[in-house]
């Protein structure tokens, strides 16, 4: 699908590819480098590779001219690739299929992301820290840095087309004045706050809320809602990803895990409540160039316990969501309503 449409009498002085295959806040992640080198190149012609089910995430990207689906039969990605005739692939993913590509067009120069993978195992199996204290974008646009691209400092992108924004009668009528959203969900759960953590957190919440997650959180979010189904809004896994970020756009405040809608919530600059459990901050995926504050539970000596998360915790006694302050998080809940 294309972003932005090239004129057949531009002249197009080189054409790039970047890569990032998933998931939803790793690629809101990517885009200052899609920005920034439209900005440096704005005659070129630029496109994404990416999975099927994220490409809502860039297909409007205005600084885009195609995104290309990866294929179940990755030799076919791989010929489409080659026939594009790429000057240049940015590789935002740097894994073994990215590595194939490279392998396939080895005459093509390839810009690949440094995961600091190693930094990250020795962090989480010895717990300590040689990670750069960057943020993960900023790491992001280094790979660009020897083609001249330089960061912006506008921070994310996220783009909803028109057709997929609110409409009235979406949501109840006791929320379009304002409500504070709440993202229940994670990829993982020991990044989510347990239930019962929640439950007690929207009881000290007087504000209307909405519940965002995917289809998979929509039971969690009926045993949240059902202290008070006037307050709370139970809106998980009732629409789309676009939809969903465009309740966050139009929220007060974001209460959210380590998950992409944080970085969804970064893009639109609100103020976002961050909560931290298996993960840490310090990996450098905080909550980008917007009004945040972090909340973990310090001084775990388990923790961080791995790059990603787990099913349950490990030890059984998941200490990082469990010892949160359902007290400290309402409290700054109330203080950014009254801002």
């Amino acid at each position: 699908m294309l972003g932005r449409r090239v004129s057949a009498f531009e002249i197009k002085t080189d054409k790039f590819l970047l890569i990032r295959f998933s998931s939803i806040g790793d690629i809101v992640l990517t885009t200052p480098v899609i920005r920034n080198l439209r900005r440096k190149y704005p005659e070129a012609t630029i496109h994404y590779l990416t999975k099927k089910k994220f490409a809502t995430i860039v297909e409007s990207n205005p600084y885009l001219d195609k995104v290309i689906l990866l294929e179940d039969d990755f030799k076919n990605t791989i010929e489409e690739i080659k026939s594009e005739q790429y000057d240049h692939i940015i590789d935002l993913h740097h894994n073994l299929r990215t590595m194939r590509i490279k392998s396939a067009l080895p005459n093509v120069p390839f810009y690949s992301f440094n995961k600091l993978n190693i930094e990250k195992w020795i962090f989480t199996n010895f717990k300590i820290n040689v990670m750069p204290q960057k943020h993960i974008v900023d790491r992001y646009m280094a790979t660009v840095e020897n083609l001249g691209v330089t960061n912006d400092g506008l921070g994310l992108d996220y783009f909803i087309p028109k057709e997929q924004e609110i409409k009235e009668g979406d949501i109840p009528f006791s929320h379009t004045h304002g409500y504070i959203a709440i993202a229940i969900g994670a990829a993982h759960n020991t990044k989510k706050l347990p239930v019962e953590k929640l439950q007690k957190l929207v009881k000290k919440i007087n504000y209307p809320i909405i519940l965002l997650g995917g289809k998979e959180d929509f039971e969690n979010g009926e045993k949240i809602a059902e202290s008070d189904g006037v307050k709370i809004y139970n809106a998980c896994g009732k629409f789309s990803l676009n939809e969903s970020a465009d309740m966050v756009r139009n929220s007060k405040l974001v209460i959210t895990h380590d998950t992409g809608l944080m970085h969804i919530a970064a893009a639109f600059k609100k103020n976002t409540l961050s909560v931290w459990g298996n993960t840490v901050p310090s990996f450098g995926m905080y909550p980008y160039q917007t009004q945040y504050e972090v909340f973990e539970v310090t001084k775990l000596w388990c923790r961080p316990c791995s790059k990603t998360g787990f099913a349950k915790c490990p030890l059984d006694h998941f200490k990082c969501m469990n010892k949160q302050s359902i007290e400290a998080i309402s409290k700054s809940v109330e203080a950014g309503v009254k801002n």
